[in-house]
């Protein structure tokens, strides 16, 4: 089994990428709806809770665990790793090294929440790929809420984002980098604002050929998705609809379940 984690909705896109491609492995996500969301949250509270879910995961068979959160994975990834020497770890990074690579204008920026933005390992990525390319990096508090909330395409939201990107675009920004799992269901609106100036950089597919080189044995199973949720589990499952992920539950074999934790 592999087993997929985020604060909520956002990981949902990694998954998806991951039942792409590998389309018998047996599924497990675990969204944490009842401490979400991790953007505003400190370090300590964050890899308090991905070890607490990490723990939940491997004790229900997991052999592969995927970090579906930037702001997590920069926070809490190493502790897990350390916590989990022999188990295969895959973190959601920005995807700050394609970006770069793909940049012509050498213009780069990363849209993250607060906590990914402060964060040292961003820190580290934009060092050790992007020295010779001018790196934004913009804060988008609430964009990860509204996704939650399955406010995706409000027209108050539709000219928040052209708050953010505009002044990007007239820089001469030509990579954005999504540095939240869940911006990748905000791409509807995103996408005509910055159409032919600029590409959105998700990593999702990225993450899912990672499993399909770590899974091994874990690759092979019947197909089946379990949905777990820390509250209200009964939307995390009427979510997929909504976000276009209807054809994930045809892979369900039982209702979203509680997991207290």
């Amino acid at each position: 089994m592999i087993g997929v984690f985020d604060s909520g909705l956002g990981g949902l896109s990694v998954l998806a990428a991951i039942a792409r491609a590998l389309p018998r492995a047996d599924l497990v996500y675990l969204a944490d709806t009842a401490h979400l969301p991790y953007g505003d949250k400190d370090d300590t509270y964050i890899r308090r809770r991905v070890l607490t879910i990490g723990n939940h995961l491997v004790d229900q068979g997991c052999g592969v665990i995927v970090v579906a959160c930037n702001t997590a994975t920069v926070a809490a990834v190493a502790a897990f790793r350390e916590a989990f020497p022999n188990l295969p770890v895959v973190g959601v990074e920005p995807g700050v090294k394609p970006a770069a690579a793909m940049s012509r204008s050498r213009r780069i920026a990363v849209l993250a929440t607060e906590s990914t933005t402060r964060s040292e390992r961003l820190a580290d990525l934009i060092r050790q790929h992007a020295g010779n390319v001018e790196v934004t990096v913009e804060a988008c508090p609430g964009w990860a809420t509204r996704v939650e909330t399955l406010c995706l395409d409000e027209p108050d939201f539709v000219e928040e984002a052209r708050r953010h990107l505009t002044p990007l675009l007239a820089g001469g920004v030509d990579q954005i980098v999504l540095g939240c799992t869940h911006y990748s269901f905000l791409c509807p609106v995103l996408e005509p604002i910055v159409a032919k100036r600029a590409t959105l950089v998700d990593v999702a597919d990225a993450v899912a050929r990672q499993c399909v080189r770590l899974a091994g044995a874990d690759a092979l199973g019947q197909g089946r998705l379990t949905l777990l949720a820390t509250a209200n589990p009964e939307r995390l499952q009427a979510a997929l609809p909504v976000l276009g992920l209807h054809w994930l539950g045809s892979r369900l074999h039982s209702p979203a379940r509680l997991m207290v934790a």
